[in-house]
């Protein structure tokens, strides 16, 4: 499920939503690869993380799911946004160095189209980075924040989404660390704790960062399939109970 992109452009908006934008930002960065990004898209909810890369990036834009909706981003020059289905990218093959999944995989009815259609317009040498809401965390058991909503993924269950779309894992992070409570106390010692719980109690954390690259060969994963069961024996074969007719003597 979606949520609609007012509610995702509200909260962002919020205190909360600033502070959510700043820790999460940290991690992102953690596993974006370094030095020009080249031609890069978001899609999700990606542009409360997207300024950063701006000067970075040889081309921009941000594709917005159409149950979602979109909105104009930035505010102050002509849109970068644009509304799309996300099993049909309206991108050519290979067009793109770096796709930035947020709000997207978890919320995503069909992950599998999602990450064949972000497989097909990365280059061959692009990156996919990805932020979703960690399984084991306190913020996929919280709605108060648009990381309570969707399918939070463990990390096994990452791996194993991206090696069926042949992708392979390059690095991990961890960001919000702290509880998910919008109290300003705690919200105060935001940073203090997110700062303990990268060390201490990574595995809790509210979302999972993760870079990964198109496999060098791709090959179809074949499934295992149950071997059948030998049929029974028929009870009655071709011959079987045929009477022969015998001379009467």
């Amino acid at each position: 499920m979606h949520l609609d992109v007012i509610d995702l452009r509200d909260f962002y908006s919020s205190l909360l939503g600033r502070i959510v934008t700043r820790h999460v930002g940290e991690g992102l960065a953690a596993v974006m690869p370094e030095g020009p990004c080249g031609r890069v898209v978001g899609i999700g909810f990606a542009t409360p993380y997207l300024d950063v890369y701006d000067e970075r990036a040889e081309r921009l834009a941000a594709f917005m799911p159409a149950p979602q909706g979109v909105i104009d981003w930035p505010s102050d020059v002509p849109s970068k946004t644009a509304l799309v289905e996300e099993a049909r990218l309206p991108l050519s093959n290979a067009s793109v160095d770096l796709v930035i999944l947020m709000h997207a995989l978890e919320m995503s009815s069909r992950p599998g189209d999602l990450m064949d259609e972000v497989r097909r317009i990365l280059s061959p040498r692009g990156r996919l980075v990805a932020v979703v809401p960690n399984r084991q965390g306190p913020w996929a058991r919280s709605d108060i924040s648009p990381f309570g909503f969707g399918r939070p993924y463990s990390r096994g269950q990452l791996r194993a989404v991206f090696a069926d779309a042949a992708f392979e894992t390059e690095a991990w992070a961890t960001a919000l660390h702290m509880p998910p409570i919008a109290r300003r106390p705690v919200l105060r010692l935001a940073g203090t704790m997110e700062k303990i719980g990268r060390v201490c109690w990574p595995a809790f954390s509210g979302v999972t960062c993760v870079r990964a690259s198109k496999s060098t060969v791709q090959g179809a994963k074949v499934r295992a399939r149950s071997a059948l069961a030998p049929a029974l024996r028929p009870a009655l074969q071709p011959n079987t109970g045929r009477i022969r007719s015998r001379p009467v003597v």
